[in-house]
């Protein structure tokens, strides 16, 4: 029960890492309007990955606009949450071997990463919008992937901005019962 306690002060006291996905939120916008660029495919990809770049100091500003700590000092647990973002690098591979061999699905990958890597958040915030978004997020861009072709790539990133703000609203409605309780 302890654990659960903890769980549910990170999750209000940080309110669900709301900040860093109103974060993605902007990034995956800047990224929607490159791939709507008369750019080539690697050009989008290589902007894309310098997007990223503005992760982390975005997400300090989103979670200061939001009053979230995201720092969670002072909870057993706060650390972790920067080690479950650091593991969304280990994946990066996988991204640069999509931009090296298949450019075009580049984006996809990139996309399921990010999808995939909220799914310890679940655990991390004891917050079931994230066990749930995370396999859905993953699932319908690798769908649309199937389905796009080089001209419409857009829609990938476009996707991910309704995904990550379903998220976001379904995250707020879990802070708030967990804040009332709390």
């Amino acid at each position: 029960m302890e654990l659960t306690k903890i769980r549910n002060e990170l999750s209000v006291k940080g309110k669900n890492g709301i900040g860093f996905l109103l974060s993605a939120v902007v990034i995956w916008s800047i990224i929607t309007i490159i791939f709507l660029l008369p750019l080539g495919t690697y050009q989008k990809n290589i902007y894309m990955l310098f997007t990223t770049g503005l992760m982390f100091p975005l997400s300090i500003g989103m979670s200061t606009l939001v009053r979230a700590d995201w720092r969670l000092q002072g909870n057993q647990l706060g650390d972790l949450g920067l080690f479950l973002n650091l593991a969304q690098v280990i994946y990066f591979p996988i991204l640069f071997w999509g931009i090296a061999r298949s450019p075009t699905e580049a984006i996809m990958f990139f996309a399921i990463i990010t999808g995939a890597h909220f799914f310890p958040y679940g655990w991390f915030y004891n917050a079931k919008p994230f066990y749930v978004m995370a396999p859905i997020i993953s699932l319908a861009i690798m769908f649309l992937g199937f389905y796009l072709n080089g001209e419409s790539l857009w829609l990938i990133p476009l996707s991910m901005i309704i995904l990550l703000l379903v998220l976001i609203v379904w995250l707020i409605t879990d802070y708030k019962r967990k804040a009332e309780e709390i």
